[in-house]
């Protein structure tokens, strides 16, 4: 596998893994006013395949956020118990977006890997053909 091959393969693992965990992200913040709803998280892990010569990132098993649900009083929902109380989400809207931001500049800085080495593979392949 040429040096060009590995490193596509590298930073398209990054792409997936980082889209995958905006996805989740995602899922968080739109559920974060749904009664009951546990935060997503997403792990990462190398996956050190033989052969390969190379390590990817891929995204291991999600995860419930197993911290306390926000206890919401609002006699009036139908979830509420008998002292007007029900479960809220755990989902902290701040983290959710810090975390969002960061996995978004994950996605671009193998984005432009992924851009830097398809034009030094183009520009090699130039070189060649003179």
């Amino acid at each position: 596998m040429s040096e060009f091959s590995k490193s596509l393969t590298v930073t398209t693992s990054g792409l997936k893994a980082q889209a995958t965990r905006l996805r989740h992200l995602a899922e968080n913040i739109s559920n974060a006013d749904t009664p009951g709803y546990r935060r997503k998280l997403v792990s990462f892990e190398t996956d050190f395949s033989a052969g390969r010569g190379t390590a990817s990132v891929e995204t291991g098993p999600v995860r419930l956020d197993r911290s306390a649900l926000e206890r919401v009083f609002d006699p009036s929902h139908p979830m509420s118990d008998a002292e007007g109380y029900h479960d809220g989400s755990n989902v902290d809207l701040l983290i959710e977006l810090t975390d969002a931001r960061e996995a978004q500049r994950s996605y671009e800085a193998n984005l432009k890997v992924f851009e830097q080495t398809r034009k030094m593979s183009s520009s090699l392949m130039d070189l060649l053909r003179k």
